[in-house]
């Protein structure tokens, strides 16, 4: 039986030591380089071409182009430049799009810029950790396979927190690994930094590695049982103030002063964070916590219980090389059993392992999710991937009876894509072509064993390894054709996105949203507007966020959004709503019978003026009325 070095990442033969035993990289082999730059530029490629025409979310942009134009809204995530409500997220995540909006301009592009170069560091980043752990052909095939999953493809093409919550994530467990490996406790701080910091952009989402990396820490770090633990809650602790910090501000900021918190019924920032987008979310509660009731957007897509990750929606964006992965956990696990605790490969395994299975089972048991929320798994799916078949070639060049590992583990991966592709042959002509490269490979693994030519074997592995990377990667690629990357809500790749862009995607508006965009009925009320407002604070106010949006998209003004991203959150109250009017800070309202009515609606409809909608130049009212509280009803 082939043992590894215990301290030596996985490689070819005679060059495992691809570091030093202080942890410090060597020079890298000739091939390293361009193969990751080739990758890179594959991942720059699938990431950002057609970025003028990306999908953009309607109700993200609006708030980026806001928080371009105004520091208060820059600051708290305000909806409008206004600041008077804020989004229903924490505002992290949107902070590197609004300074891209503000230092390139109102473009589609310069919104979805920074999710491309997350995108991109995300793959970079994986690869410089992977080589750390597994050495440079684990790291090449990770750097491949996050590459070519769809999830990751299709949401780097958009507007939605999950691309920075995944970058910022993949830097704390290479973090994580640094401390395991040098004992150094910076590491470890810089380890719970990064995770607070995607706290900020995906809230409680961010905690669910915590306790992986605790149990890998304590397993595997060098040193004695309390200083291990120690060490662990100072981390823990940076963790928490990291990921608190914004919530603390705005909580201590009197209300008077900041924009009022969405989806709760309290203007409470920890409602927010541990109701709206925590506990209503896993209970059967709406209200928890001070949460808006009916706020859980997600459950409506109903992917969740235990088969959740392989239905037929979700696994064709995340699950290819799940039977791989899972394999090749286990198998690190068990064939590392008897090495030191202190045992590198082990607690890659270990913490790749882990990460994956919290996520799968917290996703299994939640109200639903949406696709892209799995993208967070996709980097684990690829560290294994290439961890795995690193570990499996190793025993393959070393002979025994474990050798059979390698080609079983390239027929696994081809067949389950088989089943993944199978109901809607999507990309048939490549299956084809990877069963064809994977029945080659394998049995060229199989029979010319680790003592036959050098070049034979290595040419088997390489049609293995494409066998795997074809099928997703021709999912990932469809997606450059808008009618396959999803709703600009739910970016999905393949024909699932096709299905999700015309259920979820307003009928007569199948064309992408951008900035800067207006449609001629938005253009021709937001002429209306500017030129009968005198002084009023606010241009209008709208019931709910979806009429706001392409307003907000097309013209930064200050807009009073009742009732929140839902409609239901208390604010403005009919009373705070009559003052606005009376002091003359507002004229103007848009409401619409697609959102719940509310107290502040109901004052509009009973004190203001419906228009004609001849008077603000649209030839029908269509779903929306606008009201002019400037004259009585």
């Amino acid at each position: 039986m082939a043992t590894t070095p215990t301290a030596q990442p996985l490689g070819h033969p005679g060059r495992r030591a691809s570091h030093r035993h202080d942890g410090r990289p060597e020079t890298p082999l000739r091939w390293e380089r361009p193969a990751l730059a080739a990758v890179l530029a594959v991942a720059t490629l699938l990431y950002a071409w057609g970025m003028g025409h990306a999908a953009i979310h309607p109700y993200y942009s609006a708030a980026i182009r806001s928080m371009a134009t105004s520091g208060r809204a820059f600051l708290f995530g305000g909806l409008d430049p206004g600041g008077s409500i804020t989004l229903d997220k924490l505002p992290g995540a949107f902070w590197p799009e609004a300074a891209s909006v503000w230092l390139f301009g109102p473009h589609t592009w310069a919104a979805a810029l920074p999710q491309v170069v997350e995108g991109v560091l995300t793959v970079w980043l994986l690869h410089r950790i992977v080589r750390a752990w597994a050495g440079p052909f684990a790291a090449l095939i990770a750097a491949l396979t996050l590459t070519v999953t769809p999830v990751t493809v299709v949401l780097n093409r958009a507007t939605i927190p999950d691309t920075a919550l995944t970058l910022l994530l993949v830097a704390a467990a290479g973090a994580l690994q640094k401390a395991v490996r040098t004992e150094r406790l910076l590491p470890l701080v810089t380890c719970g930094v990064w995770v607070g910091l995607a706290f900020q952009a995906k809230m409680l989402q961010a905690w669910l590695v915590l306790p992986v990396f605790a149990v890998v820490h304590q397993i595997a770090a060098p040193g004695t049982p309390l200083k291990r633990a120690l060490r662990c809650l100072l981390g823990g602790v940076v963790a928490l103030a990291v990921s608190c910090s914004w919530v603390l501000l705005a909580w201590l900021t009197p209300a008077a002063n900041r924009p009022y918190v969405d989806g709760t019924s309290n203007n409470n920032p920890f409602s927010l964070v541990f109701g709206y987008n925590g506990m209503s979310r896993f209970s059967d509660d709406p209200t928890a916590f001070g949460a808006v009731a009916g706020t859980a957007a997600s459950r409506t897509d109903g992917n969740t219980g235990w088969g959740m990750l392989v239905n037929h929606t979700v696994g064709p964006q995340i699950a290819w090389f799940l039977p791989l992965a899972v394999l090749a956990a286990v198998l690190g696990l068990v064939w590392r059993a008897r090495e030191p605790r202190t045992d590198l490969l082990r607690t890659g395994f270990l913490l790749w392992g882990g990460w994956l299975a919290v996520h799968a089972v917290v996703f299994s048991v939640s109200n639903g999710n949406h696709p892209y929320y799995t993208a967070v798994i996709a980097p684990a799916l690829a560290a294994l991937a290439g961890g795995g078949l690193a570990l499996f070639r190793s025993e393959h060049e070393a002979g025994g009876p474990r050798r059979v590992a390698l080609p079983a583990a390239i027929v696994l991966t081809v067949a389950w894509a088989l089943m993944l592709d199978w109901a809607t042959g999507f990309v048939s002509w490549l299956l084809a072509l990877a069963v064809i490269l994977a029945v080659g490979g394998a049995l060229g693994l199989w029979f010319r064993g680790p003592r036959a030519s050098g070049g034979l074997v290595q040419g088997s592995l390489a049609a293995g390894v494409a066998a795997t990377l074809l099928v997703p990667l021709g999912w990932a690629a469809s997606c450059l054709d808008p009618l396959y990357a999803g709703a600009s809500t739910s970016p999905t790749a393949g024909p699932v996105g096709k299905v999700y862009r015309e259920a979820l995607d307003h009928p007569s508006a199948l064309r992408r949203v951008g900035l800067d965009q207006p449609s001629r009925r938005d253009t021709a009320l937001l002429d209306y507007l500017i030129a009968h407002r005198h002084g009023e604070k606010y241009l209008l106010a709208t019931q709910a966020a979806y009429p706001a949006e392409r307003l907000l998209r097309a013209e930064s003004q200050p807009t009073l959004v009742m009732g929140g991203f839902t409609g239901k959150t208390p604010f403005p109250t009919a009373e705070q709503l009559g003052d606005l009017v009376t002091s003359h800070q507002l004229r103007y309202a848009l409401l619409t019978p697609r959102r719940p009515a509310t107290p502040a609606t109901t004052w509009v409809k009973s004190h203001c003026t419906r228009l004609r909608p001849k008077a603000y130049g649209w030839r029908t009212r269509g779903s929306f009325a606008l009201y002019d509280c400037g004259r009585q009803g």
